[in-house]
């Protein structure tokens, strides 16, 4: 599937900001079923933009300079992508969680995919003893890794409730999780601390999601927004299998992935440091437009 999509944030300040510096992670990657064929950004006043090497994760990253006073901020992102990629499916020879465990951590590979790099707690993630409880009935050692993870997406869709109004974007897993409640950010994490107190290398993925439906079909929870998701090393032939827990489903050809790091700190599409005083609103709005067939 072609997608045209176009995210736009603004800024509306209060008192007239000096000086502001953001990083600015809104191009896609490259990455596995998906190929990037135009890509434009404007930003209104203007500023200065230059490359920035990633500090984690896997990443495109910009660096945005605002020297001139101004009390609002555009930053506009648009691309033309092309996303083919199947609905995966277990099989009976895919290694079992205990084996995708061992071989992640015999993983020589030092690079941004190293399945190694994702192993362990980070900055927005810790291990959680009642997580990890709760996540282990679907993550027995000896069950296939692409039908534990499934499993385990699936049951986090059926027993969490959707609810913007239950969490911040700082919000811990542990309180998404007692909550029982939250958005797309807080399931990807309860999912991925109780992968990884089960020894396995998980992934935050950050995207968009298709906006409308095939005909038929659902729409999906999360779209009209940027996304979030999970990847599970499943081994060198499986490679990173998406899981979306927000909608119970695989990532296939209805997710865009923009960028994949440890947490949202890796990710995020914009942050950054802004010298003023005064109130700041920030509007977002993301819109992901299927244009047909991908040739």
């Amino acid at each position: 599937m072609l997608y045209d999509i176009r995210h736009v944030t603004r800024f509306a300040y209060a008192e007239p900001v000096g000086f502001a510096r953001c990083n600015l992670r809104l191009k896609p990657i490259h990455w596995s079923g998906q190929e990037l064929h135009d890509y434009d950004l404007s930003i209104e006043p203007g500023g200065r933009v230059a490359p920035a090497r990633a500090e984690a994760g896997l990443a495109n990253v910009l660096r945005l300079v605002v020297a001139q006073a101004a009390k609002s901020l555009t930053i506009e992102s648009r691309c033309r992508i092309a996303v083919d990629r199947a609905v995966p499916v277990p099989s009976s020879t895919d290694p079992s969680l205990e084996q995708v465990a061992q071989m992640a951590r015999d993983s020589r590979d030092a690079g941004p995919a190293s399945p190694a790099a994702y192993l362990f707690p980070s900055p927005l993630i810790p291990l959680d003893a009642d997580i990890a409880a709760w996540c282990a009935r679907d993550l027995d050692p000896e069950r296939g890794a692409l039908e534990a993870g499934i499993a385990l997406a699936r049951r986090i869709q059926t027993e969490f409730a959707f609810d913007p109004t239950a969490t911040l974007v700082d919000t811990p897993p542990h309180e998404a999780f007692v909550k029982r409640g939250g958005v797309c950010q807080d399931f990807a994490q309860i999912m991925i601390s109780g992968l990884r107190a089960a020894g396995l290398p998980a992934a935050y993925a950050s995207g968009y999601l298709r906006t409308l439906p095939p005909p038929g079909q659902p729409r999906l929870v999360g779209a009209d927004a940027t996304h979030a998701w999970v990847l599970l090393w499943c081994g060198p032939e499986r490679g990173w299998v998406g899981f979306d827990p927000t909608n119970g489903i695989w990532m296939a050809s209805d997710h865009i992935i923009v960028a994949v790091g440890r947490d949202y700190t890796d990710i995020a599409p914009i942050d950054g440091i802004v010298l003023g005083s005064g109130a700041q609103d920030m509007q977002v709005s993301v819109d992901v437009e299927p244009i047909g067939d991908a040739d």
